[in-house]
């Protein structure tokens, strides 16, 4: 695959995992609503983290250790959701890592926004500049108090299994 393809084809799946999660994220308000929409973002975020190592790599950089993290966080929200089904803490676990996932997502995409579009890389490019440190300091923000708030209002029930379809939830 050259380099071009797989750009275009990291760029394709990091913006489905967005939508995704974007959907994903409002079903924790609606205690679990949009299962598909679940199972295609925890299927692309981890398929972006993956093909982001498949970049020619020069060390240890903020796009390396922002991958690592990225699965790290998403092995725990795959355990919550497919091997302890959302129970106990797994439920807190699984909400928190959700919005957590889909903030590294939009924080790349922030980031590649800044470098790739022209109009507004003449306001940061450098990436070190105030328009751009405003715009990650405000994504951040609005994704913690989501975080905070999907934590608090997400009540999937006992024992839900993550294999039931939008929003049927099926007890085991």
């Amino acid at each position: 695959m050259s380099l071009s393809a797989l750009t275009t084809f990291h760029t394709l799946i990091s913006l489905i995992a967005i939508a995704a999660g974007a959907v994903a994220v409002t079903g924790l308000f609606r205690n679990g609503s949009f299962r598909r929409a679940t199972h295609l973002f925890l299927a692309t975020a981890v398929l972006t983290s993956l093909t982001g190592f498949l970049f020619p790599l020069n060390g240890v950089t903020p796009a390396v250790i922002t991958g690592v993290l990225a699965l790290g966080i998403l092995a725990l929200v795959l355990m919550a959701f497919y091997l302890f089904h959302l129970t106990g803490a797994w439920r807190w676990i699984f909400a928190i890592g959700m919005v957590a996932s889909l903030y590294l997502l939009v924080f790349v995409g922030v980031a590649q926004a800044f470098q790739k579009i022209a109009f507004l890389n003449g306001f940061a490019p450098t990436q070190s500049e105030t328009p751009f440190l405003v715009a990650q300091l405000v994504a951040l923000v609005m994704f913690v108090v989501i975080g905070v708030l999907a934590t608090r209002s997400y009540r999937p029930g006992p024992a839900l299994s993550p294999a039931s379809g939008d929003g049927v939830m099926t007890r085991r």
